[in-house]
């Protein structure tokens, strides 16, 4: 699979029954899909990840692009879950927006039995690949999403409550209560801190993984534990950035050890200069000396020995 980059999730309110969720998928590389169907990177709308599935040769239909908008399925969800949201797919027109392919639909009722919806003839792969319509450029093609969730939808999003300890900013001195969160509460919780996971995840680079940022990465991963909210998917994500600490720290040490090493080089270098110079003023004096008829010099030797003169 080739790369692929996230580059915008937006969360808004939508119309009164609806909460909504805007996102766009960036394609790199695109030529270089191989594989029959591709996957998006996860984003959060209802408490529950979702992701684009892509076939870029066509699901059965041949020569179409199919899209399809898909529930990732958890542990959370009670048996016979069901969402009711209405997706609008597009593919992004970069040489002339107002040309921008949208597919519109209906509210559809997503479930275990049946978690993705979408289109399988989205739009023809001769249409999509002709450089002058202007939807690959530089091989880049992006694909966009929007997802209208029903707000009651049947999904039990967290099966128990828990104690939760809060500060009031607005006031100095307040000592921490205890509340016990309704399910409503608590899946908001969870919603908010795995939205924050995915854009911690995508828009972090290595080298900023110190201290404060892993205890931060933590924070957010400690609150879907709270909740038994099952993410084992994006656990080996988790770990691998939480593991860059060290790698920071170790890689950071080595620069430091490297720095010092190049500036001892470059001494080195200056007193190798003036050991030369050095070295050419011996020789010169010794010449000098011998034109004046001394012989070879023993330095070991005394003064007043006879040894080194004419």
């Amino acid at each position: 699979m080739c790369p692929y980059s996230l580059v915008n999730v937006e969360l808004y309110l939508c119309i009164k029954s609806l909460i909504g969720v805007k996102f766009t998928w960036k394609v790199e590389n695109f030529s270089c899909l191989n594989t029959t169907e591709v996957y998006s990177e996860p984003f959060v709308l209802g408490g529950f990840p979702w992701k684009i599935s892509m076939f870029p040769k066509g699901n059965k239909i041949d020569d179409y692009l199919s899209i399809y908008s898909e529930v990732m399925e958890t542990a959370n969800m009670s048996e016979g879950w069901n969402i009711y949201a209405k997706c609008k797919s597009f593919v992004f027109n970069q040489l002339d927006p107002d040309m921008t392919i949208i597919r519109d639909s209906d509210i559809d009722e997503f479930s275990a039995s049946h978690p993705d919806w979408g289109w399988e003839s989205f739009m023809p792969l001769v249409e999509l690949h002709d450089p002058e319509k202007g939807f690959i450029v530089n091989d880049v093609c992006i694909i966009g999403v929007e997802v209208f969730v029903s707000k009651s939808s049947q999904v039990e999003r967290v099966t128990q409550t828990a104690s939760i300890i809060f500060e009031c900013p607005n006031l100095k001195a307040l000592s921490p209560h205890t509340i016990e969160p309704t399910k409503q509460d608590a899946g908001e919780l969870v919603s908010d801190a795995l939205g924050k996971i995915l854009y911690f995840l995508k828009t972090k680079k290595v080298k900023d993984m110190n201290e404060h940022a892993c205890k931060k990465l933590q924070d957010l991963w400690d609150v879907l534990e709270k909740f038994k909210f099952d993410v084992s998917w994006l656990e080996p994500s988790f770990q691998s950035a939480m593991g860059m600490k060290s790698l920071v720290e170790k890689a950071t040490q080595v620069k430091k050890l490297k720095d010092i090493v190049v500036a001892l080089e470059l001494e080195t270098g200056k007193i190798k200069a003036k050991l030369a110079a050095a070295e050419i003023n011996l020789d010169v004096e010794r010449g000098l000396l011998k034109a004046k008829g001394f012989k070879d010099i023993d330095f070991d030797s005394k003064l007043e020995c006879g040894s080194w003169r004419a």
